[in-house]
């Protein structure tokens, strides 16, 4: 069976996307995946992500690079509740749900997170645990799961854009940190 929805996956890009299928706000996230199968690209950006963040110098993770900017490790938070979030978005979805969905404050959520008192590991390990958990979500939808067009934060949303949405946000920040701190 999950024969079946890996096959499924293998064509289910960015590209096949509906703009009806999300807020063009997303579209910017949705790009940076445009061409790789979901589950590929949801495995390939753990990847890289990780390896980015063993590149990373524990001292370097609680500084911003600017006045009111997020550390290394704020922004790993935000990754990881960001994903949370979606990941529900998509369960709800997926499972016919057509409740409306709040949206989340970022900022709150950063604030409100003690991530300058966790280590890098700490915060790498729970980025993994959360990924591993989305990849094994992801497997179980078909195809008419992955369209179902919700709502969510007074916009629509399928489970599949929220799938690339999460990859696509995460290289967003990757390229930041990458950018911003200097990392090869």
């Amino acid at each position: 069976m999950l024969l079946h929805w890996v096959f499924l996956f293998q064509f289910m890009k960015a590209i096949a996307l509906s703009e009806q299928e999300y807020n063009i706000y997303y579209k910017r996230y949705i790009d940076l995946v445009a061409s790789v199968d979901l589950l590929d690209a949801l495995h390939q950006t753990k990847s890289e992500f990780e390896s980015l963040m063993l590149r990373i110098p524990e001292d370097k993770v609680y500084v911003a690079y600017a006045v009111n900017k997020w550390t290394i490790a704020e922004v790993l938070v935000h990754i990881i509740d960001t994903e949370r979030v979606f990941q529900y978005r998509a369960l709800c979805f997926s499972r016919f749900d057509g409740t409306p969905l709040p949206g989340y404050e970022q900022d709150d959520y950063v604030n409100n997170s003690r991530a300058e008192a966790r280590s890098k590991n700490e915060l790498l390990d729970e980025f993994i645990a959360v990924r591993a958990s989305t990849i094994k979500l992801f497997e179980t939808f078909n195809e008419t799961q992955l369209r179902f067009i919700g709502n969510a934060n007074n916009s629509p949303l399928s489970a599949a854009a929220a799938g690339f949405i999460i990859c696509g946000h995460q290289i967003h920040h990757a390229q930041i940190i990458t950018e911003k701190y200097s990392i090869g």
